[in-house]
């Protein structure tokens, strides 16, 4: 069993539970801190092989992680049967290899899925930021440095925010990504301050639904900065998160990933992740690990035509792929 990848339908079906419950031992594993941004884990990345994914730590999963092997090998069952065998990868902040840090955790704006507005948490210093990256680096895992954040005042500020740290955190010499809410020319200062790619989220291409969940947003202006984002860092290098799960049919995620593809943008199809402070303000439900297999190989055909290639990815969600099913990296 050791020996088992993961394949896109098995990966698909763990996505689709989206949780885990974790023997607390291996906890210390998956940290790879007690301290710091790693205290608290309350998710945990599974490898086998070359694949890996991401699951929320929750005690009535029907999926459950035990250790397997004096190595550090886990097993992974589903109803107290073993899917996979692989191990835990340390995330100190956010996921493997990577500095993937929220600056700030409190938003302005209310997408009726999203619980961050509730919330309402910490907004990190310069020096909290600086301090995770080299937690990181001391490791000898640090490969790239994301950055994403809500809106705590403006959506200006968050972009200076960003802009402020970017010279500070040119030292690592490895790449570093960008995801927030745009501002009109803000992916011109981001580039020209060393930003190698950016994620403005689109959340969903239906426009009904956007109206409905992010009625303080104008999804015309996020696609004129993705738009604007491709045109200075050209294809391959600006993404879009894309929920799936808010109501939508197939056919207007598929008529959506073109319309993305056809900009040069990269969606990323991010299964809704229902939340208990947002319960019945919108329509939330996570996709089956058919419908979510079927919509990834959807996507692969739309942006093999387009020209585009997740696999090239160097910081944030793609280069991570342990939340979605990635074409190209998965299948």
């Amino acid at each position: 069993m050791q020996g088992t990848p993961i394949t896109p339908e098995l990966k698909a079906f763990l996505i689709s539970i989206g949780s885990v419950s974790v023997d607390p031992s291996l906890i210390p594993r998956a940290r790879g801190s007690t301290a710091g941004p790693g205290a608290g884990t309350s998710s945990v990345f599974f490898r086998a092989g070359e694949k890996r994914v991401r699951l929320s730590v929750n005690k009535n999963s029907t999926l459950s992680i035990t250790a397997a092997g004096d190595d550090g090998t886990v097993a992974l069952l589903h109803k107290g049967k073993e899917l996979v065998r692989g191990k835990l990868e340390p995330a100190i902040a956010h996921c493997p290899e990577q500095a993937f840090i929220t600056l700030c955790e409190r938003c302005i704006f209310d997408c009726k899925y999203c619980p961050v507005p509730k919330l309402q948490g910490h907004v990190k210093s310069d020096e909290e930021v600086l301090s995770i990256v080299d937690d990181v680096l001391r490791t000898g895992t640090l490969k790239a440095i994301s950055l994403t954040s809500g809106v705590e005042t403006s959506i200006e500020e968050e972009v200076e925010r960003v802009l402020k740290l970017l010279p500070a955190l040119k030292k690592y010499n490895v790449p570093i990504g960008v995801s927030v809410y745009p501002t009109e020319g803000c992916s011109r200062k981001f580039y020209d301050a060393g930003v190698v790619e950016v994620k403005y989220n689109v959340e969903t291409m239906d426009r009904e639904i956007f109206q409905k969940v992010c009625g303080g947003l104008s999804l015309d202006y996020i696609l004129d900065r993705l738009k604007e984002a491709v045109e200075i860092f050209g294809k391959n290098r600006v993404f879009s998160n894309f929920i799936v799960g808010l109501g939508e049919t197939d056919e207007s995620v598929r008529s959506g990933v073109e319309a993305l593809a056809k900009l040069g943008v990269i969606p990323v199809l991010r299964p809704v992740n229902p939340h208990p402070l947002r319960s019945g303000e919108c329509f939330t439900e996570r996709p089956s690990p058919e419908r979510l297999l079927k919509l990834a190989k959807m996507e692969a055909k739309i942006l093999k035509k387009y020209g585009l290639d997740p696999s090239l990815a160097m910081t944030m969600c793609l280069k991570c792929t342990g939340c979605d099913l990635v074409p190209v990296v998965d299948f």
